[in-house]
């Protein structure tokens, strides 16, 4: 048993954040699943979206998220983070980030931000570290995480539940207390309480076959949450990055969308542009609409990708700006500067999550929830580029706020220690890595970016026995990692199929082939699923 003041699941920029924020008032407890580096934010390449420069408005910034969340963005709640996004930037640089600068000095003299563009933004207004933003931000949090003597990190350390006044039995408003954790390493199942819990788990792209994220990204924190009771919304909405490099020895490699921000070109296999059919800004045109496009056009011309071709750009700047790109792409054989890269869509985001306010609060008290594992309101029907880190520190900063504000009482309730019961070692562990396969690619045959009723009631009905499966073989055996993520992955399928089942209509990223328009009475209407008492 261990008691902290402060319990965080994940240690991406929202977890690390929202430590920093905390610990002067508590012991913190950070526990990651692989080593404190390994996140969703390690390996965001393209960077952070504010408005920084003359050129740009908070008026700009929040059009442009509204336009491209399709009538399902909360606008009060876009605009509170595009407002309050400068000041954090701030932080973040005081902290030690390093963002890439321009050769050119500003008019009087000092150091100007090199700012990108990205599909959907109207000015250039992504603030980067060349094309490894995630990897510098890490770094610049990790360091001054590891200055505070009142954070411990825990790695190697994944979630098994939360823990919840309810489950316990005990009356009254559900208290989340914190959570079973299980230890890797040791092997153990350790439990961890604490008055306050924060969900910094980052997103579910491991749900499907083909993704950009990492290995760790199996809906966690949205599995948890809906069973410990917190609603969970517009899960429906999964952004398919339009740009995976498509290479046999390449896993999941992201080609960042400031490849096309800087002019990257998408083109037919026969070196033809496609992109002006399909929306004016062409290249640049929202991800969802990117993504659609070029799915239509392989399937219309039966290639297995695309091309993004940059190499009209002169090579000094190619390599300049997008190093790690180049270095990659290299390394498979693929000289981004001679020849275009080829790219096929891949999962890459969650815009749907647990249902918080702007505060990242849930349903359950004590419950709080930042980043991509969140739905504020923020991205609605789809997410424009390189707004999640920006919600993430926002975000982050005012729960700490809050909670610093509002300290929520350490609980008198008794929090019984894990019990594994007549549980044995798994005995046929085939059974975990054959579910794992076949529910990622059901998810992507049947619940692509293209989706049917049809389609989406099938991969419902094998997700139903697939789940009676794990259920009983998670209670028959002794927990393990792989078994714990199959759980969750499970779960967040079903939760994807459940509200693109709810949705009668194409809108942003959930786009239906039997509603293909939009429907006025589902303008402003969110999907919402809560587990059954």
């Amino acid at each position: 048993m261990k008691h902290f003041d402060f319990l965080i699941l994940g240690s991406g920029i929202a977890g690390l954040s929202f430590a920093l924020n905390v610990a002067p008032r508590g012991r913190v407890a950070i526990v990651t699943k692989k080593d404190r580096a390994e996140s969703n934010t390690n390996y965001a390449q393209g960077g952070i979206a504010s408005v920084t420069s003359k050129e740009d408005s908070f008026a700009l910034h929040l059009k442009d998220t509204l336009a491209a969340g399709a009538g399902l963005c909360q606008e009060r709640v876009v605009r509170t983070i595009v407002e309050e996004g400068p000041a954090r930037i701030h932080e973040l640089i005081e902290l030690g980030m390093k963002f890439s600068e321009r050769e050119a000095p500003s008019e009087d003299g000092g150091r100007q931000l090199d700012l990108g563009r990205e599909g959907g933004h109207s000015k250039r207004r992504i603030l980067h570290a060349k094309d490894v933003t995630g990897r510098e931000i890490e770094r610049a949090l990790l360091a001054a995480v590891a200055a505070q003597p009142n954070i411990e990190i825990f790695e190697n350390h994944i979630a098994i539940d939360l823990i919840t006044s309810q489950k316990l039995g005990y009356v009254g408003e559900n208290h989340c207390l914190g959570a079973y954790v299980f230890d890797k390493n040791g092997n153990r199942v350790i439990t961890f309480g604490a008055p306050v819990t924060l969900l910094a788990t980052g997103g579910c792209g491991k749900v499907y076959l083909y993704t950009t994220n990492p290995d760790i990204a199996t809906g966690d924190g949205v599995a948890m949450a809906y069973r410990a009771g917190a609603a969970v919304a517009n899960m429906e909405f999964v952004q398919f990055h339009p740009t995976c490099l498509y290479h046999p020895k390449a896993k999941s490699f992201l080609i960042s969308e400031a490849v096309r921000g800087e002019g990257g070109i998408l083109k037919t296999l026969g070196g033809q542009e496609f992109m002006d059919g399909f929306h004016p800004l062409k290249s640049l045109a929202p991800r969802d609409i990117v993504a659609r496009a070029i799915d239509s056009e392989m399937k219309k011309s039966g290639a297995d990708c695309v091309h993004l071709d940059i190499t009209h750009k002169p090579a000094k700047f190619i390599i300049n700006r997008f190093p790690n790109i180049y270095q990659t792409c290299l390394g498979y054989g693929i000289d981004i500067t001679k020849e275009p890269i080829p790219v096929v869509p891949a999962a890459h985001y969650q815009c749907g999550g647990v249902v918080t306010g702007v505060n990242g609060e849930t349903e359950i008290a004590g419950l709080y929830a930042v980043g991509e594992v969140a739905c504020t309101g923020l991205h609605g029907a789809n997410r424009l580029a390189s707004n999640s880190l920006l919600e993430a520190l926002v975000c982050a900063h005012r729960a700490a706020e809050k909670i610093v504000a509002q300290p929520t009482a350490k609980s008198e309730l008794t929090i019984p220690l894990w019990q594994s019961g007549s549980a044995t070692n798994a005995d046929e562990l085939v059974v975990v890595s054959h579910n794992w396969d076949e529910i990622r690619r059901l998810m992507w045959d049947y619940v692509g970016i293209v989706r049917t009723n049809k389609r989406l009631l099938r991969a419902q009905s094998r997700l139903a026995n697939l789940q009676s499966e794990i259920h009983e073989y998670y209670w028959n055996f002794i927990v393990t990692a792989d078994l714990l993520e199959l759980r969750n992955i499970a779960t967040v399928a079903e939760l994807i199929v459940q509200c693109a089942l709810l949705r009668p209509e194409s809108r942003g990223l959930n786009y239906n082939l039997d509603f293909p328009g939009l429907n006025p009475e589902w303008a402003q209407r969110d999907t919402v699923a809560r587990r059954a008492a």
